[in-house]
């Protein structure tokens, strides 16, 4: 289909320049680098506590270059999808995936408007098809995709025939009506009301559903669901639009319903398996070259995103400079000033377009465009054997290489050779007479045996499969490209108050652990693939989040410690090394704050993402560590957590305050805001300070800072409800607190 399209400018890439940056960041390395030396010339005069610290400093130093590697090489793409709207025809099809895995973390209303935002972008209608994977195998899901697709016959050709910009329509509904251009007239305003009374009927449909579970009968199409257990039921496959129906004014995408068999006996791998199966599903009903997929909570906010992503995938000179195209996880309705330091601006702008100066982004998981072939284990054209060896796919497999490959299933593997080869595929007529044959792939026994989730699809063995996909990709020699179009192409919710931030996190942290010390990571596969080693530092930046826990946790509590046992890490303020330590920590606030005023936030939200970072670190990152050290021990496994999604902010008039619960998870933070109240104390109470190579002000103020960082935990000491922390966990970490200045007494 790359050929079929040939325009002489699909985008463009521009490189982007930031001197003032580039300086920063060599000015802050030298600094590092300085102090290093200074610690290890003075190595002889200290004791454990400047060990530590110089431990520590060598970590930070090595996250700064890697950080560095990453942001150096900033590109953007500019597209020009006008370009390819004037040949519809032309255009490659798209089969786009949406996943869910349960209705209570996940409302359902959530995904009907991620469904219906799909179905109407700006792409011919007779190119897509959508798949929704259910993977609670709830009727409650089920009725609200039934009502969506209802809903979609008058939503869509409204849209299309105004131009509507917004098209999932809770988002449309919740803001003002503006009426200009063609929305400037009674018609408009007369459908306008209609739309609105129609998905105020479909949302108060859902939520009755919801409210009520399982109460209604499951008779006629719902009757598949009655008896039906989440984890141990057969395979649910079922047609909810079909192009060809009757009585549409304007077509519509097929719509796909996917529950695949689980068995209480057989893995079902989280998220991987439920794409995997997806994949499968759709190679045999319509088997597009392309697939995008998205998580349930993540709408279309640009209905052109279609456009935009294919200008990078046809646009580019051979296949292998666009292996997938990722759009950046963009978040509506954020609290003011992110204060769960969550919203990744300021990340996508420096590190995603910095990596996408490398060899592309990773894999993010949702709002990301594959190529069918790529997904199926292919190599680029053009790569030689180095390549090759992680994967045995090509399109010139023997019947047997297929079998052992991509399973015992005639059809798909039919399907799978026109993939792998490049063919058109002819899209069918009538999907309802494939389904008997997608109850075989999607089946829980299908993959045994073969090389789903090593060498082919999304891969497993980590809770971030994402990640460690887009990595195999990387790896077999691909690029990929970042998309950024304006306005954004998906919108998706981001996790609100403490505990959901932190399961977040921590499963983040763990899943990326899992990669860094599996026989896939990025070192294995720069020094035995075609992973580039500007890459594989980039991969090092975030796969080593669990492990930077460890030093960030050590240098927290070093001041602490200091100050307790009268001993020192800090030069003290009438030694020239002072000035290191100033001006390291002068350049990188002013540079870090730079770089949030520039992308146009503010001061309160850069300290929120500075506390943030050091409280993800110091507890999820930390709890990620633990998960993946008792993986490894095999005492527990890691478990993939799935993360509740919400429309709106909490009722208690908190919203952005931090909330708590019992997880274990807040421990740590609250011991290490414990130790450094308690040094404080110590520190006041008439210690003189700076005597005989004693603690000094360094120390203090460095446990003021850690403070400050918890302020957020300090609060929850004594607040009521869930923004208090619970006695339970006080009581934990006191007892670790004096477990600490006990043993640092004796030490």
């Amino acid at each position: 289909m790359a050929n079929a399209i040939s325009p002489p400018d699909l985008f463009q890439k521009v490189a982007l320049k930031y001197p003032i940056h580039r300086a920063f960041d060599i000015t802050i390395f030298f600094l590092l680098a300085s102090l290093l030396v200074y610690r290890l010339l003075y190595l002889s005069n200290h004791g454990f506590a400047w060990v530590l610290a110089l431990l520590c400093e060598s970590c930070f130093t090595f996250i700064w270059v890697v950080t560095i590697n990453c942001k150096w090489n900033p590109v953007e793409y500019k597209t020009y999808p006008e370009r390819l709207s004037q040949k519809a025809q032309d255009l490659p099809p798209v089969d786009m995936f949406v996943t869910s895995a349960d209705p209570v973390l996940e409302p359902p209303i959530l995904t009907v408007n991620t469904v219906i935002s799909l179905l109407a972008v700006d792409y011919p209608a007779d190119k897509l098809a959508c798949y929704v994977s259910d993977d609670c195998c709830s009727p409650i899901t089920y009725y609200s995709l039934v009502e969506a697709s209802k809903f979609a016959k008058i939503w869509v050709p409204f849209c299309k025939k105004y131009n509507i910009q917004t098209r999932a329509p809770f988002r449309y509904f919740s803001g003002e009506l503006i009426l200009t251009g063609s929305c400037n007239s009674l018609e408009f305003q007369q459908e306008y009301n209609k739309m609105k009374d129609e998905y105020e009927e479909l949302a108060s449909k859902i939520k009755d559903a919801v409210e009520k579970s399982m109460e209604w009968d499951l008779i006629g199409d719902f009757a598949i669901f009655s008896n039906m257990e989440r984890k141990n039921h057969p395979t649910i496959i079922k047609v909810m639009r079909d192009q060809n129906e009757a009585g549409l004014s304007e077509a519509l995408p097929h719509l796909i319903y996917v529950s695949r068999e689980k068995r209480p006996e057989h893995p079902h791998r989280y998220k991987a398996g439920a794409m995997n199966v997806l994949t499968r599903v759709s190679g045999l009903m319509t088997n597009a070259p392309f697939m995008l997929n998205v998580d349930c909570d993540m709408f279309v906010n640009n209905p052109q995103i279609f456009l935009h992503a294919m200008c990078l995938l046809l646009g580019s000179k051979n296949e292998r400079e666009s292996g997938f195209v990722q759009c950046p996880q963009y978040f509506y309705d954020g609290p003011k000033d992110d204060p769960f330091g969550n919203q990744l601006v300021v990340e996508h702008k420096y590190l995603g377009k910095g990596a996408a100066g490398i060899q592309g982004p990773f894999y993010g998981g949702t709002g990301c465009f594959h190529r069918r072939k790529v997904i199926y284990g292919s190599c680029p054209d053009d790569v030689g054997n180095q390549a090759k060896r992680l994967t045995p796919v090509h399109g010139g497999l023997s019947y047997k290489e297929q079998l052992r490959i991509f399973g015992d299933s005639k059809e798909f593997l039919r399907s799978a050779a026109h993939a792998l080869q490049g063919k058109e595929n002819i899209r069918p007529k009538n999907l309802p007479t494939l389904v008997e044959a997608a109850h075989q792939v999607a089946g829980c026994g299908y993959e045994y045996g073969t090389s789903w989730g090593t060498e082919v699809g999304w891969q497993y063995g980590s809770a971030t499969e994402d990640v460690l996909t887009g990595l195999m990709i990387h790896a077999r020699g691909w690029r990929s490209l970042f998309c950024t179009p304006d306005p954004r192409a998906f919108l998706g919710c981001a996790p609100r108050g403490g505990p959901i931030s932190m399961t977040q996190q921590k499963r983040w942290a763990t899943g990326l652990l899992e990669i860094l010390i599996s026989r896939r990571s990025p070192i294995v596969a720069t020094v035995t693939a075609r992973l580039q080693f500007r890459q594989c530092l980039m991969y090092l930046l975030f796969l080593t989040w669990g492990l930077r826990s460890v030093p960030e946790l050590c240098y927290a509590v070093l001041p602490a410690y200091c100050t307790i046992t009268n001993s020192r890490f800090l030069p003290e303020v009438h030694e020239p090394a002072i000035y290191i330590y100033t001006a390291l920590l002068l350049s990188y606030v002013i540079y870090t704050l730079m770089e949030y005023l520039e992308t146009g936030l503010s001061i309160r939200a850069w300290w929120n993402n500075q506390r943030m970072a050091r409280i993800n670190a110091m507890n999820a990152w930390f709890f990620g560590f633990i998960s993946v050290i008792l993986k490894v021990l095999r005492i527990s496994d890691a478990a993939f957590e799935v993360t509740q999604k919400d429309q709106s902010s909490s009722n208690d008039g908190g919203e952005g305050r931090f909330t708590f619960d019992a997880s274990p998870i807040f421990v740590p933070g609250t011991t290490v805001l414990l130790l450094q109240l308690t040094a404080l104390i110590m520190g006041f109470r008439g210690r003189q300070l700076s005597v005989d190579g004693g603690s000094g002000l360094g120390e203090i103020l460095c446990s003021i800072m850690v403070v400050m960082c918890f302020w957020p935990f300090l609060k929850g000491l004594f607040a009521k409800g869930n923004h208090g922390i619970p006695l339970s966990t006080i009581f934990k970490s006191a007892f670790l607190a004096l477990c600490f200045v006990l043993l640092a007494k004796r030490a």
